[in-house]
């Protein structure tokens, strides 16, 4: 316990030196300086490591919540400048390769068709997905699209309408892809009816920053998703807390929702992730009390991925 304490008082104070010097720079554009930092950060919190971010000190989750802001600032900025350099190309989903976390992307996406193919009842044939801050590099729902979603018909959310723009940009050489991609300029709070017409919800890891301001975009889609429809949950585990926001399954529970799978990658997909499915209405308040007597018990976290979910009951 000694050891796993100073090992976490090393990672926070690396961390904290870490997010000072970021805050110093004058922009969070690309350029060496910036690139530099943000490698030495997310190489200090990949591994696996002891730290329950959740239980910091005050001025260690001051800075925590700070540092949150600052990646999503950067992410931005470094998706901006890419799909810009992107839309150069006549045809630029040929040339996605010049992202450098591009693979990334291949690898969270997979993990979320599989998770989602294995644990929703009857498996996953989504007619219409919507994704929920989808950005200026919309590589989720092109990967989910291309490679395990051949007709599926994608529906794109962001609250930048120049992220909408840049994206829309990406699919003009690609008739297919194009014709089953929308982008659409809104807000989740203001998305009602709309989310009706999803088989799959997914929620970007930066969409609610605070955790309660998380929670209450799970509760929003929880009362207007279709009952039976899928949600995917982006999260963090461990000190990837310190560069995405954690989500707890017991909001998604308290959300109106029966979480199926909890995912915490041990490799260089960063996010966690969790499936859950929409409580259908005649069963809503008795599953709803089932989850909160057995939460307690709830098995969050496994090396692999292999075995951190459990079957639907």
């Amino acid at each position: 316990m000694e050891f796993q304490n100073k090992e976490v008082d090393a990672l926070v104070q690396k961390i904290s030196g870490l997010h000072s010097a970021i805050s110093k720079l004058p922009s969070l554009s690309p350029c060496p300086d910036v690139n530099a930092l943000f490698t030495d950060l997310v190489t200090a919190c990949v591994p696996p490591s002891p730290v329950d971010v959740t239980k910091l000190r005050p001025e260690a989750q001051e800075m925590r919540e700070g540092l949150i802001r600052l990646c999503s600032e950067a992410e931005g900025k470094l998706e901006a400048h890419y799909s810009d350099m992107l839309a150069a190309f006549d045809n630029p989903l040929d040339h996605l390769g010049v992202f450098p976390y591009y693979s990334n992307y291949i690898n969270l996406s997979r993990l979320e068709y599989e998770l989602l193919a294995r644990y929703v009842p009857g498996g996953i044939a989504p007619a219409r997905v919507a994704f929920i801050g989808s950005g200026p590099l919309p590589f989720s729902s092109f990967v989910l699209a291309a490679r395990h979603l051949p007709d599926t018909m994608f529906d794109n959310y962001d609250l930048c309408a120049a992220a909408n723009d840049r994206a829309s940009k990406l699919f003009r050489a690609d008739k297919d892809l194009g014709a089953r991609m929308s982008f659409h300029t809104a807000d989740v709070a203001d998305l009602r009816g709309e989310l009706a017409a999803y088989d799959v919800v997914f929620l970007a890891a930066l969409v609610g920053m605070a955790a309660e301001d998380k929670a209450r975009v799970i509760a929003h889609l929880g009362k207007h998703m279709a009952d039976g429809a899928a949600l995917v949950v982006r999260s963090a585990h461990g000190a990837r807390g310190f560069l995405y926001p954690i989500v707890d399954p017991e909001d998604i529970g308290r959300g109106g929702f029966e979480v199926l799978a909890v995912c915490h990658p041990d490799d260089d997909v960063v996010n966690s992730v969790i499936i859950a499915l929409v409580f259908q209405e005649d069963t809503r308040q008795r599953r709803s009390m089932r989850w909160f007597r057995r939460s307690a018990g709830y098995t969050h976290q496994s090396p692999s991925c292999r075995r951190s979910a459990r079957a639907p009951t």
